[in-house]
């Protein structure tokens, strides 16, 4: 389970609403589960449907985190137009099993934010606690 405030959740929100029509991304840093900081990240590829992360900003949050005695908890991304459900791109992507993934969705004007764990091909949504 991860935990997450609603003020959180409202600028990641945010952050998919201002990044439109693109995909936005980030990290979520915390411990014992529960996300204290986000970290919005640039989209390098500037596209509504997959996302890259600049490798300046990512060192800088990892750097960030560490002095806050803060863990990397999630890696998070927009859907604009789509469900918040991983892409099959997504899935491949997934390179760190002991994450989670978070996805927004936008998708016809209605917010939606889910969490999942991915190890290799299979996909387990986890549940997500908004405090």
């Amino acid at each position: 389970m991860i935990k997450i405030s609603q003020a959180i959740v409202n600028s990641l929100f945010d952050q998919a609403k201002d990044g439109l029509p693109n995909e936005v991304c980030g990290f979520l840093a915390g411990k014992d589960g529960e996300v204290f900081k986000h970290y919005p990240l640039t989209n390098t590829d500037a596209s509504p449907e997959h996302f890259s992360m600049d490798p300046k900003e990512q060192l800088l949050a990892v750097k960030d985190m560490r002095s806050l005695g803060l863990a990397l908890m999630a890696c998070y991304h927009s859907h604009p137009s789509t469900p918040a459900r991983p892409s099959d791109e997504d899935i491949r992507l997934a390179y760190d099993p002991t994450i989670s993934y978070v996805i927004l969705s936008l998708k016809d004007g209605v917010q939606s934010i889910k969490a999942f764990k991915i190890r290799d091909v299979e996909v387990e949504i986890q549940e997500l606690e908004i405090l």
